[in-house]
């Protein structure tokens, strides 16, 4: 993404529940006859450009509605009535602030996009190959958006430049053929790339990367209304099936990237992350880029969330993992960067720890650690790169696939392996021998942990109930002893015993993992159709199953 440059531009509002107007209106000679008009390539792209803008918000947004409401996520921001505190307990409703935030986001993108399309179509100014890529790009970007609208509400409104109801639900084979139609368009005319360039432009392997997630998704036969209905209120996983055919397109399109030579994994992991190392190839294929908080439209809040003050203990982060320290293997170096039980501070070289009876570990891929003295910057500026797509989702999408069509297991073991070998520093001794569909699952979550996949995994494999129940309940503080904050226990920490009083913030942890399990339900298959960004009913109906109706605030 460029930064967000507006060139006379006007963005139409036809929809006022979802889209917002923006003027510029200094220059009148994109006017005709009151009507704006494209006047050459670089208001093109910048009109483009401006619809990355609601999406931009999205960092930390996805990480409380895709990475919160699971099995191994708490949240301790602001009080316990705060907005991701429900979600920590599986409590969203249609007023909450993240389903609201993300839906009305992406459909104030797409509505832009949308505009724009029109705009670039209508203009005799824009050159023929400025056109070209900039309906590649408007088609890249909505086929982005579209994809997590329809993984996160199932049908949608399927609005298009040539119109659509902004009330009426599209199915979910629509949705996606739409996606595949856009995705594909993107793909043969974007540009190739070399693997290397900045990866905040969309490209060739960007797309193709996008079709296989999608196909993917798609081709795990995402339920519908009626099938989310009919376990909405239980605590029974729907059945699986696969449509093969779409998971043979998610092979072909992650082979078209593996294949384009363009892309490998970084030797050392834990160069991905951190602004030294932000939209850097050969790894990193698409990010979003943010300037930080008081310059782009919202710095990435994945970082503040992460570690908010990472030099006080007893200031739990407002998202933490509750679960990942206890089941991921020591011998995995990942582990000890992804999630954080000690930070040292670069400036008096103190060692601040991260457990009880203080707080759980932090998030790690959260916390800059790539240049000197950037831990005390990281939660205050805010101006790390997203990373959208990486090469890694590629080869385990292509496994994923393999796995679940029961096809070339050597193919998917090989390519686990080139994961978890990169992952263990270069060595091949945990090396899989064969890969079965737990061992996909498990590195996902080995691999992607903090990376906004959770949610979207439970649900595509269709696991999600039994994930939480069978998981939660083995937490250390999911134990009833945690439950009153004055209480005295005595817990485990690296082998010693450590006696104290529950506190507050253990009370905390223990009631949302307690929640979770008391409240997950089908329904969480899906997020409530949400208000409007103003509060308003969209008027959408039927609301998904288990969900009230919205009302006008």
């Amino acid at each position: 993404m460029k930064k967000n440059v507006f060139f006379r531009t006007l963005i139409v509002l036809f929809a006022a529940t979802f889209f917002v107007a923006c003027e510029d209106s200094d220059d009148d000679s994109s006017k005709n006859g009151g009507k704006i008009t494209v006047v050459d390539d670089a208001e093109a792209f910048a009109l483009l450009n401006s619809a990355w803008r609601p999406y931009q918000t999205l960092s930390s947004t996805f990480t409380s509605l895709i990475d919160t409401p699971v099995d191994g996520y708490t949240s301790y921001l602001g009080k316990e009535d705060d907005d991701c505190t429900f979600a920590a307990q599986l409590q969203i409703e249609y007023t909450n602030l993240y389903p609201r935030k993300t839906f009305n986001a992406l459909y104030k993108s797409i509505g832009i996009v949308n505009d724009a399309i029109n705009k670039i179509n209508a203009s005799d100014k824009v050159t023929d190959a400025g056109k070209a890529k900039a309906l590649a790009t408007a088609k890249f970007q909505r086929g982005l958006y579209y994809s997590y609208l329809v993984q996160l509400w199932g049908e949608v409104p399927l609005l298009l430049e040539s119109g659509g109801s902004t009330t009426e639900r599209i199915s979910i084979d629509e949705v996606y053929t739409q996606i595949i139609k856009d995705l594909k368009e993107a793909a043969a005319v974007l540009p190739t790339g070399n693997g290397l360039s900045s990866p905040v432009e969309p490209t060739k392997g960007a797309a193709n990367t996008l079709l296989a997630r999608v196909y993917l998704a798609w081709g795990n036969n995402p339920l519908s209304g009626e099938q989310v209905a009919a376990i909405a209120s239980g605590q029974t996983d729907p059945a699986v099936s696969y449509t093969p055919a779409l998971l043979d397109s998610a092979v072909v399109y992650a082979d078209k990237v593996i294949n384009s030579n363009l892309y490998s994994l970084l030797p050392d992991f834990r160069n991905l992350w951190g602004r030294a190392n932000e939209s850097k190839g050969p790894e990193q294929i698409f990010t979003i880029h943010h300037d930080g908080d008081g310059i782009d439209q919202q710095g990435n809040h994945q970082a503040h969330c992460a570690s908010n003050d990472p030099w006080n203990e007893d200031e739990p982060a407002h998202i933490q993992p509750v679960h990942t320290y206890d089941w991921w293997p020591d011998t995995d170096p990942r582990k000890a960067f992804s999630v954080l039980t000690e930070l040292r501070n670069p400036v008096d070289d103190s060692l601040h720890i991260y457990n009880w009876p203080h707080s759980l570990p932090h998030n790690g891929k959260g916390v800059d650690r790539s240049y000197p003295n950037s831990e005390y910057l990281t939660q205050t500026t805010n101006d790390v790169d997203r990373i959208e797509i990486r090469y890694a989702e590629a080869l385990i999408t292509k496994a994923e696939a393999l796995v679940q069509l029961n096809k070339n297991n050597a193919e998917a073991t090989r390519l686990i392996n080139q994961i978890r070998r990169r992952g263990h520093d270069g060595s091949s001794e945990y090396n899989l021998t064969s890969v079965t569909l737990k061992d996909v699952q498990d590195e996902w979550e080995y691999e992607f942990q903090y990376e906004q996949h959770r949610w979207l995994n439970l649900t595509r494999w269709k696991n999600l109930l039994s994930t939480v129940l069978t998981l939660v309940p083995t937490y250390t503080y999911y134990d009833e002893k945690f439950a009153n904050s004055e209480d005295v226990v005595t817990v485990e920490v690296n082998g010693e015993e450590i006696t104290h009083k529950v506190g507050a913030v253990f009370a905390r942890y223990h009631k949302h993992l307690r929640g979770k399990v008391e409240n997950i339900k089908g329904r969480n298959y899906r997020f409530p159709i949400p208000q409007s960004a103003e509060f308003t009913d969209l008027g959408i109906r039927p609301q998904n199953p288990g969900y009230a109706d919205p009302v006008a605030r």
